[in-house]
């Protein structure tokens, strides 16, 4: 069955939505705000760096069951609605849900009787039962459907997703088996369940991701300390089942559209229940400590001390956005790590393949990888760019002024490095080569 499909909203979740919901056979009218993004899609133009979603637009508009609008009018005719709206972290970390609540107001008299509401926004735990109520005079059962989409792989996520979670009152089970059937060509697993819990399950994935994040930053410093290599001891705890190889490698700190919002909330949500989520705060409290740690490693590779000067120091950084795949730079570790050297005095010029502009007043970005190199007294990793390992080390090291390098992902091959004469400072690693099983 073709249902009629309404997706509100063409940021990230909502354009990979409609895209997605086209390709797999659904018609499919995606309503945003800014006329000159709606004008832009219609030609297939795709601001969004995400492989494969420009192919996905286009093939939609082609066959004609993709359309794009700001008219919400059109959304009368639509069997499902999709709310794909901004819920930015507000005031004291909870999310501020007034963009929603605002689009919310507007679809009684709007959508026919009978039309499934589905948040995909990630919203207050609560969130689906207070819609519920609002809507159900007007015949408009609501369904919570989180969305868990890795930017850099948002639409291989959505077509073979691990689950589907699709929460419901009991009362609008029906409704939620018809979201259900929109994943159907997906073969995902589906689960069913009550609003708070699908709510609940969206914050709580990623705020794991974020302690488990925090928790190899400060293995990585403890590796330091005794020498040990973070990248064995990484392997070796992912080893095992229970806890699995992902999210094991040490980084600047980490960021992103969604961690950092999502585990404030979380925390937020906690405290307002009088739940004491003290690992939580901690995870939070060492990523922040983890972003200095890494400015005290460039400073103690630049000057010979964790505190010394970078008074008009030239330093290439490599990487910008908050990790490779992307050029999203919402609370990027790497462009918060920029900020404190420039505050620091150095000047600094950066490179990553996703991003043509950051801020101006702190790094000056260029398009060619090696002029980060010109006259620069160390050159910092910040961004897993793969590409970044195949670069001419030898040209990087004869345009810097210093050989130095700060690898703040332990991305690059420090045979490569260290044959160009680079300095090679890492983390978690005290002078190890590779491990491996025996």
């Amino acid at each position: 069955m073709v249902d009629r499909v309404g997706v509100i909203g063409a940021g990230y979740v909502g354009l990979t939505t409609a895209a997605c919901l086209t390709h797999l056979g659904h018609d499919v009218l995606c309503i945003d705000s800014d006329q000159s993004k709606v004008d832009e899609l219609g030609q297939g133009e795709v601001a969004i760096a995400e492989p494969g979603l420009t192919e996905l637009v286009r093939d939609g508009l082609i066959c004609g069951r993709l359309r794009f609008s700001t008219a919400m009018n059109g959304l009368a005719a639509v069997d499902v609605v999709l709310l794909c709206l901004p819920t930015p972290k507000g005031e004291g970390g909870e999310a501020d849900v007034r963009i929603l609540e605002e689009v919310v107001a507007t679809l009684p008299g709007l959508l026919a009787p009978g039309c499934v509401v589905v948040t995909k926004s990630t919203v207050p735990v609560g969130t689906g039962n207070r819609l519920a109520e609002l809507l159900r005079d007007a015949g408009l059962p609501v369904v919570g459907n989180p969305e868990f989409l890795r930017e850099g792989h948002a639409v291989e996520d959505f077509l073979r997703p691990d689950r589907i979670v699709l929460g419901a009152s009991e009362e609008d089970q029906a409704a939620a088996e018809r979201v259900a059937a929109l994943y159907g060509e997906t073969d995902a697993p589906v689960w069913f369940t009550d609003p708070s819990s699908a709510e609940l399950a969206k914050y709580a994935s990623n705020a794991f991701l974020a302690l488990k994040l925090s928790y190899v930053n400060i293995l990585a410093e403890l590796c330091e300390h005794h020498g040990a290599d973070i990248r064995d001891v990484g392997r070796l705890i992912g080893l095992d089942s229970r806890i699995g190889p992902a999210f094991l490698r040490p980084g600047p700190g980490w960021g992103g559209s969604c961690l950092p919002k999502d585990t404030a909330a979380l925390l937020r949500t906690a405290e307002r229940a009088g739940v004491d989520f003290g690992m939580l705060r901690d995870a939070m409290k060492a990523n922040a400590r983890q972003q200095a740690a890494v400015v005290r490693k460039i400073r103690l590779a630049i000057t010979g001390t964790p505190d010394g000067s970078l008074a008009g120091v030239r330093i290439g950084l490599l990487g910008l956005a908050f990790k490779a795949g992307t050029g999203d730079l919402r609370d990027s570790p790497a462009l918060a790590i920029a900020r404190e050297l420039a505050r620091s005095g150095a000047v600094l010029t950066g490179y990553d393949p996703g991003v043509e502009s950051a801020e101006p007043d702190v790094v000056q970005v260029v398009d060619d990888p090696y002029l980060v190199a010109k006259d620069a007294e160390a050159l910092v990793v910040l961004t897993e760019w793969p590409e970044f390992r195949e670069l001419d080390w030898t040209r990087l090291a004869a345009a810097a002024e210093r050989a130095v390098v700060v690898d703040t992902r332990n991305l690059l091959d420090p045979a490569a490095v260290g044959e160009a004469g680079f300095s090679h400072t890492r983390l978690g690693i005290d002078g190890h080569g590779p491990g491996g099983a025996r």
